[in-house]
C-alpha cells in the first residue's frame, strides 16, 4: 500500500481489474430513469443500462456524489493508514463532483490531507490521469507533489470520440429530429472532443468506418508517442472515445457529456461553433 491513496470517481470508467491494481477508490456517481434510482457500476449493468436507454424517449439523469460519499473514502484512507489523498474528478465544467469533493476535504482536513485536482476531462482520459497519479504516489512522492505532477499532466491529455446513432442527441434536446433524421440518412457521424473542460463537437464525417478513420489520424498526427496503455471496455457513454496521455518525456498537444448534473452548457449544440 502506498502512502497517498488515490481516489476518483465512476466516471473515470476505468475496469474494476485496473482500479484493484492500482489500489484506487472509486466514488459512484447516481444514475437515474425516472424515478429509479441506481449507483453507477453497482446495481445496474451496462447490458440493463442500454436497454433501459432504448425503451426511454429521455435520457437518463446523473447526479455528482454527496460530499458524504467522497468524505468516507477519505476516512477510509485515514482509517487504513495512509497520509494522504489525492483526489482525481470528472471535470467541474460537465458536474459538480469536483465542488462535493472539495468540500469532503475540508471536512476532513484536520485528519488526513487530501488534494483535489479538476481533471477537466471525463471518461477514459480521467482514468488515464487517476492511473497517472497512482504511479507517482508509487514512487513514494507526498500528497503535494502527486497533486502537482498530476495538475501539470492535465495539459497533455486529450479526448476525441465519435457517436454512432443521433437518438441520444435528439433524446438529450441536442439535436431536432428533423436534422437527426437528415444526418441518418447520410451516415453523418458528429466528432466531439473535450475543449477547456467542456465537450464540444470537433467536425463530422461521413459514415462510422470514416469516422474511426478520422479519429486514428487525429491520434497518429498529433505529435505524440502511443499511449503507454489502452484501456478497452464495453461503456455506458454513446460514444466511442479515443483518449491519450504521453508518455515520459514526450510532448503531447493541450486538450460524454453526462445528463441531469452536467449542466446544459457542456455540450454545445451540434451544428454551434465549438
Amino acid at each position: 500500500m502506498t502512502a497517498v491513496r488515490i481516489v476518483t470517481d465512476s466516471a473515470c470508467d476505468l475496469p474494476k481489474a485496473v482500479l484493484d491494481e492500482h489500489g484506487i477508490d472509486v466514488v459512484p456517481l447516481t444514475i437515474r430513469f425516472g424515478s429509479d434510482e441506481f449507483t453507477d457500476g453497482m446495481d445496474l449493468s451496462t447490458a440493463e443500462f442500454w436497454k433501459r436507454c432504448s425503451e426511454s424517449t429521455r435520457l437518463p439523469e446523473t447526479a455528482a456524489p454527496a460530499p458524504g460519499a467522497f468524505q468516507s473514502a477519505f476516512e477510509r484512507a485515514a482509517d487504513e493508514g495512509c497520509e494522504g489523498v489525492v483526489c482525481v474528478t470528472l471535470s467541474s465544467g460537465l458536474s459538480a463532483t469536483y465542488q462535493a469533493a472539495v468540500l469532503a476535504a475540508e471536512t476532513v482536513a484536520g485528519r488526513i490531507d487530501v488534494e483535489v485536482v479538476d481533471s477537466r476531462q471525463v471518461t477514459a482520459a480521467e482514468g488515464l490521469l487517476a492511473l497517472f497519479a497512482a504511479e507517482v504516489a508509487g514512487t513514494g512522492a507526498s500528497t503535494a507533489q502527486v497533486a502537482a505532477r498530476t495538475t501539470a499532466r492535465i495539459v497533455t491529455a486529450d479526448l476525441i470520440g465519435t457517436i454512432d446513432t443521433m437518438d441520444h442527441l435528439v433524446k438529450g434536446g441536442r439535436l431536432g429530429s428533423a436534422k437527426a433524421l437528415v444526418g441518418s440518412l447520410l451516415s453523418v457521424k458528429p466528432i466531439l472532443s473535450v475543449r477547456d473542460g467542456l465537450v464540444v463537437e470537433g467536425g463530422r464525417q461521413r459514415t462510422r468506418a470514416r469516422a474511426l478513420e478520422h479519429l486514428a489520424t487525429t491520434r497518429s498526427s498529433s505529435g505524440s508517442r502511443p499511449c503507454r496503455r489502452r484501456i478497452r471496455s464495453s461503456s455506458r457513454r454513446s460514444a466511442r472515445w479515443s483518449a491519450r496521455t504521453p508518455v515520459r518525456g514526450s510532448s503531447g498537444s493541450p486538450g460524454s457529456r453526462r445528463s441531469g448534473d452536467a449542466a446544459a452548457p457542456g455540450v454545445a449544440p451540434i451544428g454551434s461553433t465549438p
